[in-house]
């Protein structure tokens, strides 16, 4: 839908926003036809004629035949995005690993590189200084030029500028990621917390896609979640929203390193996890997955898959009933090692969330879903973060 401009709109102005709104379209939700093009947008064909013949001009769009024909007579042409005509680096800083992505307009992965942080590299200027040699590395090799920078981040930034306040996993303190990551790299960047890129990522391309109201809860190390409202993110003052896993739910719990006491992430978050399963502490990434797949592929009744993990279903139901009553989503997205749980788990807390939660009584039932996106979703929702900026300047 569009709105109606004001008399003192400018033509060129007119002309920006709808080519913009064409980008945005066309790069979240694929080829589509002229005619279709005009329909949802609410412009006239000859207008669309103009923005889609400038933009192939400019090489930023091409039209072609459907791959699949229906009905006699000559098919309509689809316009699509070139993907390399824009192209962005996402970056996703991990307490263990750093990714990183080329992706070119349309959502395409172009290309990919990854490496694990240890003590002594997750320092923010050994992060830094590892990025900007990567990334140069990987844009050489795929030819390509970069138009902006999206990075995610486990922790608590300042949206205006990148500011990480803190990221106590990764033991960073007021670094200022954005500045210094934007000096060295001499691009745009934007940096959001991973978890509010997770939802974002879920909401334009995943299991949250037309979705107005959802949440996306994560499970690292600690837990995040992210909220989208009405179509739009929410962020709250400075962008600090989203520490789903610091709302308190066993006042008699452990302590957390946040300085409270009975956090929920005490309770599932990753060392939670490996304690449900009997696994030490610390235990690689890959092997709590392992055995949440083992565990998943058990025969048996579901009450036993219960009984193996202990508490943790239970406090994982109980903090989501919090979330859907304070929240009131349509749709509750579990990502990264929530994305393992077996089957029978969730199952279990939809269950809970509907019978104790008075939200999801009163809406009928707030869905909880499986990530579709698994571990790329942080990776692609900082590329989400990139292109916010660049789709009305290519």
């Amino acid at each position: 839908m569009t709105t109606t401009p004001t008399s003192g709109t400018r033509p060129d102005e007119i002309r920006r926003h709808n080519r913009t709104a064409l980008l945005r379209r066309l790069h979240v939700d694929g080829p589509c036809t002229r005619a279709a093009l005009a329909t949802e947008l609410g412009l006239n064909r000859s207008t669309i004629k103009a923005l889609v013949d400038g933009l192939a001009s400019a090489g930023v769009v091409a039209e072609r035949v459907p791959a699949q024909r229906s009905g006699a007579g000559r098919p309509s042409l689809l316009v699509l995005p070139q993907p390399h005509a824009a192209v962005v680096l996402a970056i996703d800083v991990r307490v263990e690993q750093v990714s990183m992505a080329m992706v070119g307009i349309g959502g395409e992965i172009l290309g990919r590189h990854s490496w694990n942080l240890h003590r002594k590299s997750r320092e923010p200027g050994e992060v830094i200084t590892h990025i900007a040699d990567s990334s140069q590395l990987l844009a050489d090799e795929l030819s390509v030029d970069v138009v902006g920078v999206g990075v995610s981040v486990p922790g608590v930034v300042r949206r205006a500028d990148g500011q990480v306040h803190e990221a106590p996993n990764l033991q960073w303190t007021d670094v200022p990621l954005g500045k210094r990551l934007a000096a060295v790299l001499r691009k745009p960047v934007q940096v959001g917390n991973d978890a509010e890129l997770g939802a974002l990522a879920e909401h334009v391309r995943g299991a949250a896609r037309g979705a107005a109201d959802m949440v996306y809860v994560s499970a690292d190390v600690g837990v995040g979640g992210g909220v989208i409202s009405g179509g739009s993110p929410l962020r709250g003052t400075g962008g600090y929203v989203g520490e789903l896993g610091h709302m308190v739910i066993r006042h008699d719990g452990r302590q957390c390193y946040c300085g409270s006491q009975g956090c929920w992430e005490t309770e599932v978050g990753e060392p939670a996890l490996c304690r449900a399963l009997a696994l030490p502490e610390g235990s690689p990434r890959g092997a709590v997955v392992a055995e949440l797949r083992s565990l998943a592929e058990e025969p048996g009744d579901p009450a036993g898959v219960e009984h193996r993990l202990g508490d943790f279903t239970y406090w994982l139901s109980l903090g989501l009933v919090n979330v859907v009553n304070m929240l009131g989503p349509e749709l509750v997205v579990l990502g990264d090692l929530f994305a393992s749980l077996p089957t029978e788990v969730v199952e279990r807390a939809s269950a809970t969330v509907h019978q104790r939660s008075l939200v999801s009584r009163a809406v009928g039932g707030t869905r909880i879903v499986i990530s579709t996106l698994g571990r790329d979703a942080k990776l692609i929702g900082a590329a989400e973060l990139a292109f916010e900026p660049v789709l009305g300047t290519v």
